[in-house]
């Protein structure tokens, strides 16, 4: 005999323990989703569990690992709406779509802004790419910068 109690014993003596843990971070919606995955999660590593530990902190500690991933998963959900809008307006009407900024801005400062602002490169590498000297790179991007601003305001 491994000295250990049988699971049902376990359920029945922690659950509500498990429960209060789970309802505290969960609230009472998404509880009983996370106290049964605790139980599933301790019954599959029961088998190695120590006989002398301590099995209320053990299964709290799995209801606490649950419930978090519950918080996690419940958060990447969609959110349902009533009704979706046809179209997102952006409310000062600027378009921030930057790839079609870039695009309408003259070769050498798109260029410029995308290795310089985008890739992080200094002025002498974008030089290097395009042609010219680490000035007209800096100039070509400042340039940039300054269309794109004309064109969409400043952005916050």
């Amino acid at each position: 005999m491994t000295g250990k109690q049988p699971f049902e014993k376990l359920v029945s003596e922690h659950g509500p323990a498990v429960l209060r843990v789970c309802r505290a971070v969960l609230g009472p919606v998404d509880a009983d989703d996370a106290w049964s995955e605790t139980f599933l999660s301790a019954l599959q590593a029961y088998p190695q569990l120590p006989a002398d530990a301590n099995v209320e902190a053990w299964l709290v500690t799995i209801a606490h690992r649950k419930a978090i991933d519950v918080i996690r998963r419940t958060r990447r959900a969609a959110v349902p709406v009533a009704d979706v809008p046809a179209v997102a307006a952006d409310p000062d009407d600027r378009d921030l779509d930057l790839p079609r900024s870039l695009a309408r801005l003259p070769e050498r400062q798109r260029f410029a802004v995308s290795y310089h602002y985008l890739a992080g490169l200094p002025y002498a590498e974008v030089a290097a790419i395009i042609g010219g000297t680490a000035e007209a790179a800096r100039r070509a991007a400042s340039d940039g910068i300054a269309n794109l601003r004309k064109t969409h305001g400043t952005v916050p």
